[in-house]
């Protein structure tokens, strides 16, 4: 199966990183290299580095960058971002953009394993390595499964859910996607069941940590803005409240200056803001794009840049 992925907010992710024709910008999720593409394309001196841990998305972005010399693919996770750039002699970049969660061919390509509409074995591996869903829903204990599903999933019947996987499985072990979801609508409420797929948190919560995604995220932007030079850009697309959230905080942390308390008349830690916000509030898809592509819905572009050392762009 082709790797396909639809660039969500494409226009709007390319017009935040305020691309420089001599600029160093990094991918840090290459995918189906749609984003990638765009960058590439509007580079003459510059480079693009492109990452993805995915061995079938590396394979296909170093397909599609083949016609722009100034790109690289490394298989890799974002986390590790500073150490591949520094390895390539990179001190510092102009952009940064991450484009979060779950592609496009990961849902569709049944056998990867993250779809609960499709029949698979139980995988959900971005990078096709390590520990897989089959091995937390098999081994991890009721507490661990409650948590995860509660903290990643926000699933309000996670403990009756991971009590029933629990059950399941001293029988037998769960081996695929429909096993999975069949377990989960036993678990809930049918009036639960009337109103959506109840599945679906589940799965996003085993996902999660699969592959220690929220981990990933909270290391990688602190690399992504260490990389970055005074003016540049960090753009960050995400589609769950979870992964906002960490973005929106982090973004406030590096956008706060004094940090004294407010009672003190004077300022005397002389802390001065590391950043600016492009947009204050997030960016959402357009009409146009929502009825394009639904993935599109859930998503929310938030926009950072970095400012010199005296707290003002070095233009």
């Amino acid at each position: 199966m082709e790797f396909s992925h639809y660039s969500v907010m494409l226009n709007e992710c390319i017009e935040g990183l305020a691309i420089r024709a001599d600029g160093i910008y990094v991918d840090g999720t290459a995918g189906g290299a749609g984003h990638s593409s765009e960058i590439a394309r509007r580079l003459t001196t510059g480079k693009l580095i492109a990452f993805d841990q995915d061995p079938d998305a590396v394979k296909t972005a170093r397909e599609r960058l083949s016609l722009y010399p100034q790109a690289e693919v490394v298989q890799d996770n974002f986390r590790n971002m500073a150490q591949a750039l520094h390895a390539r002699g990179i001190s510092g970049v102009d952009g940064v953009l991450l484009d979060l969660g779950v592609s496009s061919h990961q849902l569709d390509e049944a056998s990867r394993g993250f779809s609960y509409l499709h029949d698979a074995p139980l995988d959900m591996r971005m990078s096709q390595q390590g520990m897989s869903a089959y091995d937390v829903v098999n081994t991890w204990d009721a507490d661990a499964l409650t948590q995860i599903l509660r903290e990643y999933g926000e699933e309000p019947f996670a403990y009756k859910i991971a009590q029933a996987i629990v059950r399941k499985r001293t029988s037998a072990p769960i081996k695929t996607t429909l096993e999975l979801a069949d377990l989960v609508k036993a678990s809930v409420p049918a009036a639960r069941r009337r109103e959506k797929n109840p599945c679906k948190q589940t799965f996003q919560a085993i996902r999660i940590a699969v592959n220690d995604e929220m981990q990933s995220l909270s290391q990688g932007l602190d690399e992504a803005f260490s990389m970055l030079r005074p003016g540049g850009r960090l753009v960050v697309l995400t589609f769950h409240s979870l992964e906002d959230r960490m973005v929106k905080h982090r973004f406030l942390s590096w956008c706060k200056g004094c940090t004294c308390p407010p009672e003190f008349p004077v300022c005397v830690c002389h802390k001065k803001p590391q950043a600016k916000l492009v947009n204050r509030k997030p960016v959402t898809a357009s009409e146009k794009e929502l009825r394009e592509n639904r993935r599109s819905t859930s998503a929310k572009l938030r926009i950072i840049e970095k400012l010199g050392k005296e707290g003002s762009t070095d233009e």
